[in-house]
């Protein structure tokens, strides 16, 4: 037994007045039975909501429980980037964690119940338990959540009581105590050391204002509740995998909001999936009831209907919905109130309460599925099976286009269950182009192309993931418009609405085999690696590592062999690394093994067609010392995607800077014992978007910034910081197009009640748009000359003779929409103009992304903008 004796010293203890009578009032059960397991005060030496409990020591009382009740078992399903363990209980009653692996089985037949006997279907439902999830403490500072999951593990691991203990019968019961771990202890330790002994309640207490980057995030800064669907980061992959090893009939998703906002339960508001199930707005407002019950006892506050919408498809509450679960969300007020904070009513929040509330929704559920327990198996029966789709595409298919983008689709379908097949033989079929306008297409498809079938269980998510054309009840909507994952990854995808008759074979695997090819015996005259490869990014940063010289094709060529390489591609000649001449074989081998590249030997730097291997046209390329400006007013989200993008997945060096450090801002400075960043040590600067950039950049500080462009600087500006460096603040003549104000009849005439509903319907809430590249530019190496751009807002860059527009909005405004919601009014201003460019300022450059590349790291397709930007653009 492990127990942790915790003197409690005066700085956790809660002396406000207001709290005195609140662990009289919001008790937890302890000594539930005669056994000798610890509750979580026995255990941790503390009450529930005296102080936030370190991740470490709510695994190791995991564990305990785990290791004392027969109710509990504890898997480890993954790791943070910190080297957290993510950890998952299953908790049941011991007759059902006896035949646990059986049940597990049964739940996965009962998703393909669709394709067998209904006999066979009836035999299982006879006595399956329901499968109840939870998923706790995405948001890090949301941390009330884990603390409440302590409690409710203890009690369901030791209560006599019978209500719990036949609900425990019927259940399955799967937490997910803590999906953030280091989000969590970032939050944590920086609380814990900010507590004061005399409270903190007061709402300006320095306690309530985490400093950047706060503890929301994962470890790169991440929304790990947008990511469920994709995958790119270990606690996603993990916790998905998890799930899809059980297909839960219920889940429930726990956060918390501002401390000024009551607790939100189900149902949410509008837009909703309208492919989900009819009744699964019944089964929502259900299990909200069950959970208003039990605040009306205690009279705690609530609300419904509101606010949240669950619309998006990866978020810990829409996700099991696609998935056939009744996928649900509660949120208790508290971000930012530490142990106590006095709201703007002047009621004291407290922690404990924070716990209580999550604890008493938790215990709701677990009981009121055990109430329903056929019928919510029945409803996701119904769910899985295909033929009660309310989509009328057949399959999707996808053409292998060959790049690195199309694997990456790939895993992240298998990786979510879903069945997909390859032609074995090129396919003759009418289809629905994703491009232009769309109609019906004959086409002959290739060999090799991937077909995923709707009629399968998964039908539901396939269709909410991959259709671009999902009906919209309003634009008002908690998150983006649009995530269609064939405009996300920029590839040719087509619907089919009837029957497909082709072979194909199953795929199950991923490969990604890199290799050197060309003449060995001979003398190497250069490597060649082509800059259209997804991982090349990586390689030009491992060479440079390495201290080798590189240098970029300006112009696309052609070898005596017929091969072909893109405009980018990195030329790494023998001649001009001769000190590392015995190394580069090596290293050649280890860069395509590492990376699944395609690495070409050349004997003869003579070309068919385009540039020689050595011509000065191919010019080098160095690697910059690059830095990035981070905290207020910078965006941590967007912080976060470009430091992932070249910290964990390119591997390239990148400083960042506080703002309140760097000589050349405006930001008051009021000294420094580690001394400031100057902007003269770098070649590059990017900065996120923002907002009140003024405060950062003032007059002063922008004359100074253009005079570091000129002296050969390369300044990369995103989203509304692109805005910020216009004409608009003087900085260049660049011109900003923009939506002017509504001083139409309409607007004048507006009530109160319809200005959020007619101003949100102006917006551009996260849609894709059609878009070309100029792939001649080097700001645009590796892409393709078409892609989706992910459109926020409605603003442009005026096409200018001082501005190489790299990448502008399809002309005609009635193809410019290609998923999700737009305005006419803004289409018609965005057509034809610029989201992507360069501006030359004396020797250096201004690179212009308005449109964020590489949006939480799943909008792919324009992804290696922001690479290039660093990596090729300043050596131009």
């Amino acid at each position: 037994m492990r127990f942790y004796s915790v003197i409690i010293s005066l700085i956790w203890s809660i002396s406000l007045s207001a709290q005195t009578d609140i662990y009289e009032r919001l008790t937890f059960p302890e000594n539930l039975s005669n056994s000798e397991i610890l509750s979580p005060r026995q255990f941790l030496g503390y009450r529930l909501g005296e102080r936030f409990t370190e991740y470490a020591r709510s695994v190791a009382y995991f564990e305990y429980l785990a290791e004392q009740s027969p109710r509990i078992k504890l898997d480890r399903y993954g790791s943070t980037y910190e080297g957290r363990p993510l950890i998952l209980l299953t908790v049941s009653d011991s007759s059902n964690m006896n035949r646990l692996e059986e049940i597990r089985r049964n739940q996965l037949q009962l998703v393909e119940a669709s394709r067998g006997a209904g006999t066979q279907v009836q035999d299982l439902l006879a006595d399956h338990p329901v499968i109840n999830s939870y998923s706790y403490n995405i948001h890090g500072n949301e941390a009330s959540s884990t603390e409440a999951a302590m409690q409710f593990a203890y009690e369901l691991a030791t209560t006599e009581d019978t209500e719990t203990l036949a609900a425990l019968e019927k259940t399955v019961n799967l937490l997910f105590v803590c999906i953030n771990p280091d989000g969590r202890d970032r939050y944590v330790y920086w609380y814990n050391g900010m507590a004061r002994a005399t409270g903190g309640e007061e709402p300006r207490d320095l306690e309530h204002y985490a400093p950047f980057p706060n503890g929301r995030t994962n470890h790169y800064w991440f929304d790990l509740n947008r990511d469920w669907v994709w995958g790119v980061h270990p606690e996603s992959r993990g916790h998905t995998r998890a799930y899809q090893r059980w297909m839960p009939n219920v889940h429930t998703d726990y956060h918390e909001q501002g401390y000024d906002a009551n607790y939100f339960t189900t149902p949410g508001t509008t837009p909703r999936n309208l492919l989900l199930p009819d009744a699964y707005e019944s089964w929502a407002d259900t299990f909200g009831r069950a959970n208003i019950a039990r605040f009306d006892e205690q009279g705690i506050s609530y609300f419904t209907r509101d606010r949240f919408d669950f619309y998006y498809p990866s978020y810990g509450s829409s996700y099991p919905s696609v998935m056939g679960a009744v996928g649900m969300l509660v949120e208790q007020g508290g971000i930012g109130a530490g142990r106590a904070v006095e709201t703007e009513d002047g009621y004291v929040l407290t922690l404990r309460q924070r716990v209580w509330d999550h604890y008493t929704t938790s215990l709701a559920q677990v009981k009121t599925a055990a109430e329903n327990r056929e019928a919510l198996l029945q409803f996701s029966l119904d769910a899985w099976n295909p033929l009660t789709s309310k989509e009328e595409t057949t399959a999707y298919l996808i053409e292998d286009d060959g790049s690195d983008y199309f694997n990456d689709f790939l895993e992240m379908m298998l990786m979510n269950g879903v069945e997909v097949e390859r032609t074995l033989e090129p396919l003759d079929a009418k289809s629905t182009g994703y491009r232009g306008k769309r109609e019906n297409l004959d086409r002959t498809h290739p060999e090799g192309s991937l077909i995923i079938s709707t009629e399968q269980p998964r039908h539901l998510f396939i269709n909410s993931i991959l259709s671009n054309q999902l009906e919209i009840e309003d634009s008002v909507m908690y998150d983006m418009s649009t995530w269609s994952a064939p405009l996300a990854y920029n590839l040719e995808a087509y619907q089919l609405a009837g029957p497909v008759r082709v072979d194909t074979e199953f795929v199950t695997l991923i490969e990604r085999e890199g290799r050197v090819s060309g003449p060995s015996e001979a003398p190497i005259y250069a490597y060649v690696i082509d800059w259209s490869q997804r991982n090349a990014p990586q390689a030009l940063a491992e060479l440079w590592k390495a201290g080798i010289r590189v240098r970029t094709a300006l112009e696309p060529f052609t070898a005596d062999s017929g091969a072909e390489f893109s405009a980018g591609s990195l030329v790494v000649l023998r001649g001009r690394n001769l000190e590392k001449e015995s190394e580069l074989s090596d290293l050649m081998q280890q860069l395509a093994d590492d990376h699944g590249l395609q690495i070409e030997r050349f004997t003869t730097g003579r070309m068919r067609l385009g540039n020689d291997l050595a011509s000065t046209r191919n010019y080098p390329v160095k690697q910059p010392e690059v830095a990035m400006l981070v905290d207020e007013p910078f965006d941590t989200y967007t912080s976060g995607q470009i430091y992932f993008l070249f910290d964990w997945e390119t591997r390239l060096p990148v400083t960042r800077i506080r703002t309140s450090i760097l000589r050349q801002t405006a930001v008051p400075k009021f000294g420094s014992r580690y001394g400031y960043a100057d902007l003269n040590d770098y070649d590059v600067l990017i900065l996120p978007d923002a907002d009140n950039l003024e405060e950062v950049f003032g007059k002063e500080e922008r004359a100074t910034l253009r005079d570091w462009i000129s002296a050969g600087g390369t300044l990369i500006t995103v989203g509304s910081t692109a805005e910020f460096f216009t004409a608009q603040r003087d900085f260049t003549d660049q011109r900003l197009i923009e939506p002017g104000k509504d001083t139409s009849e309409t607007a004048a005439q507006l009530t109160f009640a319809e200005r959020t509903d007619y101003y949100g319907k102006k917006n551009i809430p996260g849609s894709a748009l059609n878009a070309t590249l100029d792939i001649t530019h080097p700001l645009a190496y590796g892409l393709k000359p078409e892609v989706y751009t992910l459109k926020f807002g409605s603003t442009a860059l005026a096409p200018a003779a001082g501005l190489q527009s790299v990448g502008r909005y399809v002309a005609d405004s009635t193809q410019l929409l290609a998923a999700g919601y737009a305005p006419g009014e803004s289409l018609n201003l965005l057509a034809g103009n610029t989201w992507a460019g360069v501006r030359t300022i004396g020797r250096g450059k201004l690179v212009y992304l308005l449109d964020n590349p590489h949006y939480r790291m799943f909008w792919r397709g324009p992804s290696r903008l922001m690479q290039n930007a660093v990596m090729i653009v300043p050596g131009m």
